[in-house]
């Protein structure tokens, strides 16, 4: 997988603040919604909390995966954002989070969505790959830091 063509600059944010889960998914869909104008944000805020009461998306060492699929969205579509300080997020290792990765993906995309999903987890379990995202101190450089994946195994 090639981050860039689901991640854009304008989508991605350092060093925010947080405050709590909701707020940052909050921030997350605003940020989304500012740069991809078919996607109402208010919508996918709802969407992005519903799947979180289906379960955490926080995969564990500071990570979280916030995921859903839009009825109006053209194609997959990411957004990144490191925050200042960690956030409870009910991950599955109780570690707070301060990675958020969020995905979206069209409602018919089924195997693209799971494909998508675990290159995101495996890239997010390399820990050069994580202290790498958290050392930017900007959106540029956090953006150029998220583009270069990890090798496979």
């Amino acid at each position: 997988m090639q981050i860039e063509t689901i991640l854009a600059p304008r989508r991605t944010l350092c060093a925010q603040q947080g405050g709590s889960k909701k707020r940052v998914l909050e921030r997350l869909a605003q940020a989304i919604a500012q740069d991809i104008p078919s996607i109402d944000a208010d919508d996918l805020f709802r969407s992005l909390i519903a799947r979180e009461r289906l379960g955490s998306t926080g995969i564990g060492h500071g990570i979280a995966i916030p995921h859903c699929r839009v009825k109006d969205c053209p194609s997959t579509i990411g957004a990144l954002i490191t925050l200042a300080r960690p956030i409870d997020y009910d991950a599955i290792d109780s570690e707070p989070v301060d990675i958020l990765f969020a995905l979206l993906v069209p409602e018919e995309a089924h195997d693209e969505h799971l494909q998508t999903l675990a290159a995101l987890a495996g890239a997010f379990s390399d820990n050069t790959y994580r202290q790498t995202l958290r050392q930017s101190t900007n959106n540029e450089m956090l953006y150029q830091s998220a583009v270069v994946l990890p090798e496979s195994p």
